[in-house]
Order: structure tokens, then sequence, then C-alpha cells
């Protein structure tokens, strides 16, 4: 009995005890005290492999201390990570598009206006099944029931469309 109590909080048999005996009191304060779960699980889980990483340092009548500090200030280290990426992505999100090459944006604005143009010099008929299929998703057999032609019509009327926009968008490069 004497070799277990040198060994103290390094002893499986009374780590297990401890674990078992506080786990669930240092969960529930946790969650108390910051409302999250699955956060104070994971806080209570790390304080414990702590405090077994240091058993050798913290004696037996100080390893309750020592959990509830650890797992306390690695839920306030979490939630002010939680507010620094909060920050740098409302900062960044803002700002994205001056993180791109100026040239870039050029180049896609002026693609934009080319592929709009391009659009608008399909027929009526092109352009209404190249949109109902490209942008709203929709099947061919769905074109050809909402315009009341053929499956065989829609297919050549998108395939006219793709060709002329093929034609259209290489004469403006």
């Amino acid at each position: 009995m004497n070799n277990s109590h040198s060994k103290g909080i390094c002893d499986e048999i009374i780590y297990s005890r401890f674990f078992k005996d506080n786990v669930k009191s240092i969960r529930n304060y946790l969650y108390f005290k910051y409302g999250n779960v699955e956060q104070s699980n994971d806080m209570a889980q790390e304080a414990f492999i702590k405090l077994w990483e240091n058993c050798a340092d913290v004696p037996p009548e100080k390893a309750k201390s020592f959990i509830y500090t650890v797992a306390n200030n690695a839920t306030l280290n979490q939630i002010a990570h939680q507010k620094v990426v909060l920050n740098y992505s409302k900062n960044n999100s803002v700002n994205d598009r001056t993180n791109i090459n100026p040239e870039f944006i050029l180049e896609e604005d002026q693609f934009k206006i080319k592929l709009e143009k391009a659009i608008a010099n399909l027929t009526e008929g092109q352009r209404t099944a190249f949109l109902l299929n490209r942008i709203e998703g929709k099947k061919y057999a769905e074109i050809a029931i909402m315009l009341d032609i053929s499956v065989k019509a829609v297919e050549k009327r998108i395939h006219g469309a793709l060709l002329s926009l093929r034609t259209n968008i290489e004469q403006f490069k």
C-alpha cells in the first residue's frame, strides 16, 4: 500500500478512481460556465490528459484543483482563439477581392460582360433552353415539357447555344 501511495496520482488505480469520481463534475462545471456540451467534454478530457502527463508533479491532494484550473484555462484559451478567428474572418471577408490580383479582377469582369453579351446574342429559343439547363439545372426532359417541344429540339437548341457562345467568346479574345 505504501508503494502505491508514493506514486500518488500516477498510480493507474488511483488515477482511474480519481477520473471516475471527478469527470462528471468537471464536465458539468464547464458546461454551466460556458454553455457548450461538446467543448466541456473536450476540455474535461484535455484536463485529465494534462493531469496524467504531469502526474509526477501534482500531489493527489492538489489534483482536483489542477484539473479545474487546466480545464478552465483551456476553455478560456479556446474562446479567445474563436474570437480571433471570428474577427479575422469578419475583417477578411470584406476584403476578399483586395487580396486578388487587380488584373485578374479586371479580366474576370471583362469576361462576365462578354459572356452576358454572347448570351444576349443567342436566339430566344436557344437562350431559354440554355439558361433553364445551365442556370436553373433543369433536365432536357423538364425543359421539353416546359417549352412544349421534343427532347431532341431541346438538345438541338442547347447544342446551338453552346456553339454560338464558343464562337462569340473566341471572337472577344
